[in-house]
């Protein structure tokens, strides 16, 4: 049977889908006033975002604790460049004080149904999901941060000499994996989630083996952190988050020579997202190639950050224009202009990414 490409695709951000968000919270006690007040300042600023379609505030009427913001976007790219940008980090601080928890979730759009969606006045370029995505359940994530230059051998021995956290979270949440590089002295760290990754997170957050290792590696970042201020711990996760935007796997099972490596490529100033979405079409594009050693490629961006991991059969230098995300003279030109390399030649040497560790959950953990 033939594989499609719609198999193959897990995720992706660059198929020009509509953008459902929606961000479920819990408010202290007393505060549903003061987050009410926080809204209606958020609000106007959130409507002149390029992107942005209509939001919701919405109020549990069982429990007035209970709060959900809904908003639909044009795209997610459009969704992500405010997102993760240092505007919105300072905009949702009011909210964010007044939150127990909050649990984001996003969703691409497949279809609608009512008169009220007929009738919409929607923006031509927001298009639905055409053909529904398939993929293992696994939810993906990373982190990236950076430590004072000189510090790197010191961040390497700590960063992979802790032990690791039990992958088993509840009935339905468990870490997979977590893998984790470094390129001068920048720091990702990926993870894969079966279940809720939110929940992973605050699982491995609350490890005290996760909490020394953190701790250790306080002095040498370069931006500071208190991890026993709630607030300070959240503005620095949210500034380190660095959302996965493709995946792309084969369905078949990985041979046992297949390696994990990682790769960092430093757009250009504001081509960060032009950029992923050109690394993820090479990727599909070599998806059709039935001997290609990429065997999963999951491609990172925030900004103008971006990393893609990649699984790859055999030697990473095997085929380098493959694994490094082009092929022919005239994608590696396209690569160079979009990329802020030095001499504006990009060489896969100097941007592959140092594996720190790489830790697989047992099989039934």
């Amino acid at each position: 049977m033939t594989t499609t490409l719609s198999e193959r695709v897990s995720q992706s951000a660059f198929d020009g889908s509509m953008l459902r968000v929606v961000l479920l919270m819990d408010l202290h006690e007393g505060t549903q006033q003061q987050f009410f007040e926080a809204y209606e300042q958020l609000r106007h600023d959130i409507a002149s975002v390029p992107g942005h379609i209509s939001d919701q505030l919405c109020q549990s009427f069982e429990d007035p604790s209970q709060w959900l913001i809904t908003s639909e976007w044009e795209s997610a790219p459009q969704y992500l460049a405010w997102v993760n940008s240092e505007h919105h980090a300072e905009q949702v601080k009011p909210l964010g004080a007044c939150a127990r928890n909050m649990r984001p979730l996003k969703f691409t759009v497949l279809r609608e149904t009512g008169r009220g969606y007929d009738q919409a006045a929607r923006p031509t370029t927001a298009r639905l999901q055409t053909t529904p995505r398939l993929g293992a359940g696994i939810v993906r994530h990373a982190l990236t941060f950076t430590v004072k230059p000189g510090s790197e051998k010191e961040v390497a021995a700590i960063l992979s000499s802790y032990a690791s956290p039990a992958a088993r979270v509840d009935a339905h949440t468990r870490l997979c994996r977590t893998s984790l590089f470094m390129h001068g002295n920048r720091v990702v760290r990926t993870v894969e989630v079966q279940g809720d990754l939110v929940t992973a997170l605050r699982h491995v957050s609350e490890q005290p083996e996760v909490r020394a290792v953190e701790q250790a590696i306080n002095p040498y970042l370069e931006q500071d952190r208190n991890l026993n201020d709630p607030e300070s711990a959240r503005m620095f996760f949210m500034r380190a988050a660095l959302p996965a935007v493709h995946h792309i796997a084969a369905t078949e099972s990985d041979p046992a020579d297949v390696q994990r490596h990682a790769v960092f490529y430093p757009a250009k100033p504001g081509c960060g997202a032009a950029l992923a979405k050109f690394l993820a079409r090479q990727d599909e594009a070599a998806a059709h190639r039935p001997k290609s050693p990429v065997r999963s490629s999951s491609i990172f961006q925030r900004d103008d950050i971006v990393v893609r991991l990649i699984d790859v059969r055999g030697p990473l230098d095997a085929q380098p224009d493959i694994t490094f995300g082009v092929s022919g003279p005239r994608k590696a030109a396209v690569l160079a202009r979009l990329t802020a390399a030095p001499g504006g030649r990009v060489r896969p040497a100097h941007h592959t990414m140092n594996l720190i560790t790489d830790r697989r959950a047992p099989a039934q953990s």
